[in-house]
């Protein structure tokens, strides 16, 4: 068995959650994100996780990272959603990648799970997550975790065209 485990995210880490950011939506979201997003340089992509976990807006927003061996492979973030209309107590999936060459090995289920945690640990009842509508590998993922469309719907202004996002939530109460 591998030797698997997902932790807080440190400072040295930032540089390899850009990393695994830019490659996945390089390889994953490459017809849905427009170039000048996907060719963001390493060192940019880099500062902006490094502030996010030295210095979190709140204890409630966290960056957890999947790792394999010594090689992390894919991260979680998370924080208090903001959407409209949601009871306080809702947390939002602001992002969860694995690197494509990492996948189908459990990386993302123990990122949601260990995320799943901590948000009970701090009181949260209700979890929501954007994705694209044309994801159907995040949409099944998360649908086989248990998480539901609430039929909440958003368009990004990708630049060539508007993209349309879906909400998924979960209920986090025992």
């Amino acid at each position: 068995m591998a030797d698997v485990s997902v932790r807080p995210a440190r400072p040295l880490d930032a540089e390899r959650v850009a990393k695994v950011q830019l490659d996945t939506w390089r390889q994953a979201y490459g017809g849905l994100l427009p170039a000048e997003v996907l060719d963001t340089p390493l060192e940019q992509v880099a500062a902006v996780w490094l502030n996010a976990i030295e210095a979190p807006p709140s204890p409630a927003h966290r960056v957890l990272v999947a790792m394999e061996r010594d090689e992390l492979v894919g991260f979680a973030s998370s924080a208090p959603a903001d959407d409209e209309g949601l009871p306080a107590a809702t947390v939002e999936v602001t992002a969860l990648l694995v690197e494509p060459r990492w996948g189908r090995r459990g990386h993302a289920s123990r990122l949601l799970a260990a995320s799943v945690d901590s948000w009970r640990a701090d009181g949260s009842t209700t979890a929501l997550c954007w994705a694209w509508e044309r994801d159907a590998a995040t949409l099944a993922f998360l649908t086989g975790a248990g998480w539901e469309r609430d039929g909440a719907v958003r368009g990004l202004d990708t630049g060539p065209r508007v993209q349309r996002q879906v909400r998924l939530h979960t209920d986090l109460r025992p």
